[in-house]
């Protein structure tokens, strides 16, 4: 938000840091309770028969990503909301994920296309070792470092990662891997033109055969037969270049609450709202890109320009974090709802998210840059940043100039150049020193308790930037942000304690849900983040 107070004493719940992966599990089942259908851990809602045969009777969408059903008699496996008549209980059988159904031999529905449901919320809202590889693997990490690269991230060997994600996941990093590359092929092949021996490859396999056969086998239609039927369909490539596409996400959401934050606190030639989208820059392994993300009733309109399609299954990947597009507003909401001085705020716009980053070091930076100032003030910080070591691109529909500077790039900036205080200035190059040579890594797979030790101990992070970088950089949900100007504010307005120390501790029956308590808490105050721009 941008407002910020000096370093007040800050009260940690003694105790809740050891046990966040018990806590964060139990809560799925506890808080999130649609209708009168309760949900168990994601991780074994797939063994519970007669809950999963009930939510795929109701054709609940709020389900979609926390199971999947598997059809006996068609060998076809779909999502919960499968519009198609349920076939017999005794013919159903349920795995924890696409890849799953697919290493198991069933094919996709061709109706309900469960493999774009929307991520299951475990993997943002869990601190353990599973969740963070199955973020690593979202953001391509096994098609570029392998599954060694995974293990070495997570501090595990390769094997320990194989076992855990196939006990809970019922497939491996590599089955995981493959379908998700199957999924990024169907996009490639359904929205461009690209040759299909290009689309093989974009999408990270190594040869057309392995292609071929893997979308066979998925989809049971070949890659040619996809693209057809797409055009059958009323679909038609992008141009320029450009590849459309739309983000689900579970019911409800509050778009205001998302795209205006990011609007009002874009950095000018890395951000922008043009024409009802938040557009911006992407940085990605391969190249870089633009994307336009646009509000739409039950999805997100999502354009995106790649140099290299290589790109698109981490650039999808980051927009979908970038919006908190897999999170369970249903769980989170009756959670804050609980509490009698938060439900009128979860009444009044339910499905808040979380604007998060599409790059943590990115967001370390601009969170420095925000320290104790308005939210104008650090915008104009980051764009003299932008034009000084930012590399430029072209943006032929829009205003964009710039990508974001790398940390390299600040790595041999001039402190006396930096218009800010001298305190600040060594917490700016300390911070990207650190990020350039290795020794601080904020990325998707991150230990969100490691991170906030290793922020803690640079100069110049206090309690507010190291919990805003955990809350939008790392994703962690209960992240929370008790010397907050606006956080205070709005406890003074509801009758909330005011001191950091005993709004902490009241804050406790938030949790594990309290960085979805700010996006609440910062509604009390008008402020530009709350709406969509005119």
């Amino acid at each position: 938000m941008g407002l910020s107070v000096p370093a007040w004493p800050y009260t940690r719940v003694k105790g809740v840091r050891a046990r966040e992966p018990e806590v964060r599990a139990r809560s799925m089942s506890d808080f999130r309770q649609p209708l009168d259908l309760p949900v168990p851990d994601a991780g074994t809602m797939h063994n519970d028969t007669e809950r999963c045969v009930r939510a795929v009777r109701s054709k609940d969408a709020r389900f979609d990503g926390w199971f999947f059903t598997a059809v006996l008699t068609t060998r076809i496996y779909c999502r919960p909301s499968c519009p198609v008549v349920p076939p017999k209980a005794a013919n159903m059988t349920f795995y924890p994920s696409a890849a799953a159904c697919q290493q198991a031999g069933f094919r996709a529905c061709k109706r309900c296309r469960p493999d774009t449901s929307p991520g299951s919320p475990e993997w943002n809202a869990r601190a353990d070792s599973v969740a963070r590889a199955m973020r690593l693997i979202q953001d391509g990490v096994v098609d570029r470092e392998g599954v060694p690269g995974l293990a070495a991230r997570l501090g595990y060997s390769a094997r320990q990662v194989e076992r855990q994600l196939l006990a809970e996941l019922g497939a491996g990093p590599l089955a995981l891997a493959r379908s998700q590359r199957a999924q990024t092929a169907r996009v490639l092949i359904e929205t461009t033109e690209l040759p299909m021996a290009e689309v093989a490859f974009a999408a990270g396999f190594s040869s057309i055969r392995t292609f071929n056969d893997t979308v066979r086998e998925v989809f049971a239609l070949a890659p040619g037969e996809l693209r057809s039927r797409a055009a059958r369909g009323g679909r038609t490539p992008g141009t320029s270049g450009a590849i459309s596409l739309r983000l689900p996400y579970r019911a409800p959401l509050t778009p205001g609450n998302l795209f205006g934050h990011l609007a009002s606190t874009a950095v000018p030639g890395v951000e922008e709202w043009r024409d009802g989208a938040y557009r911006r820059t992407l940085t990605l392994p391969h190249g870089h890109g633009i994307v336009a993300l646009t509000p739409q009733s039950g999805h997100i309109d999502c354009r995106l320009s790649l140099t290299d399609p290589r790109d698109l299954t981490q650039a999808i990947s980051r927009c979908r974090r970038l919006l908190d597009l897999d999170a369970d507003p249903v769980a989170v909401d009756e959670q804050l709802r609980s509490d009698p001085l938060l439900a009128p705020l979860v009444d009044e716009g339910p499905g808040r998210r979380v604007p998060r980053t599409v790059d943590p070091a990115e967001f370390a930076v601009r969170a420095v840059l925000g320290q104790q100032v308005s939210t104008a003030a650090a915008r104009t910080h980051a764009a003299r940043l932008v034009r000084a070591h930012g590399i430029p691109v072209e943006d032929p529909e829009g205003g964009l100039t710039h990508l974001f500077p790398t940390s390299e790039a600040l790595a041999g900036l001039d402190p006396e150049a930096l218009a800010l205080p001298r305190s600040r200035r060594t917490t700016l190059t300390t911070l990207v020193a650190a990020l350039a040579d290795g020794s601080l890594r904020l990325e998707e797979g991150a230990d969100w308790t490691d991170v906030r030790t290793e922020l803690a101990a640079l100069p110049g992070f206090g309690p507010w930037t190291v919990e805003v970088v955990a809350m939008r950089a790392l994703g962690d949900p209960d992240a929370f942000l008790p010397t907050d100007l606006g956080i205070r504010r709005a406890a003074e307005q509801l009758g909330l304690p005011a001191t950091p120390a005993a709004l902490t501790a009241r804050a406790d029956r938030w949790r594990p849900w309290r960085a979805y308590a700010v996006q609440y808490l910062w509604t009390v105050d008008d402020h530009p983040i709350n709406h969509l721009p005119a």
